[in-house]
C-alpha cells in the first residue's frame, strides 16, 4: 500500500514537472525576440530549444535525471528570464499605468 502511494506521488511529480515545462515554453514562445536582447538574456531560439527539449523529455523519455535538468531550466526561465523580459516589454510591476508613462512618471509632451 505504501508503494502504491509513492507511485501516485511520483506520477503527480512527473505531471507537475511537465506542466511547468509547458508553461515556461508557452511564455518563451509568446515573448518578443527583441525583448530577450534588450533584457541581456540568451536568444529566444536558445530558450525555445532548451524548454522544448524539457517538454520532450518529460513526455517521451522518463529518465529522472533529464527531467530534473528540464525542471531546473524551466525554473531559471520563470524566475530570471521571464521577469526581465516582462520588465523590458513594459509589463514590469506597475499597476494602472497609462501608455504615456515614462520610467520616471507620466510624460506630458513638454508642457
Amino acid at each position: 500500500m505504501l508503494l502504491e502511494a509513492f507511485g501516485s506521488f511520483l506520477q503527480l511529480l512527473y505531471l507537475a514537472m511537465l506542466v511547468l515545462a509547458v508553461v515556461a515554453l508557452i511564455f518563451a514562445v509568446t515573448a518578443r525576440e527583441d525583448a530577450y536582447r534588450a533584457a541581456d538574456k540568451q536568444k529566444k531560439s536558445f530558450w525555445l530549444i532548451i524548454l522544448g527539449v524539457a517538454v520532450f523529455v518529460n513526455l517521451v523519455i522518463p529518465i529522472l535525471f533529464l527531467q530534473i535538468a528540464g525542471v531546473i531550466a524551466s525554473i531559471v526561465f520563470m524566475v530570471d528570464v521571464r521577469p526581465a523580459i516582462k520588465a523590458v516589454s513594459g509589463g514590469g510591476g506597475r499597476r494602472g499605468g497609462s501608455s504615456s508613462d515614462g520610467p520616471y512618471g507620466p510624460y506630458n509632451g513638454g508642457r
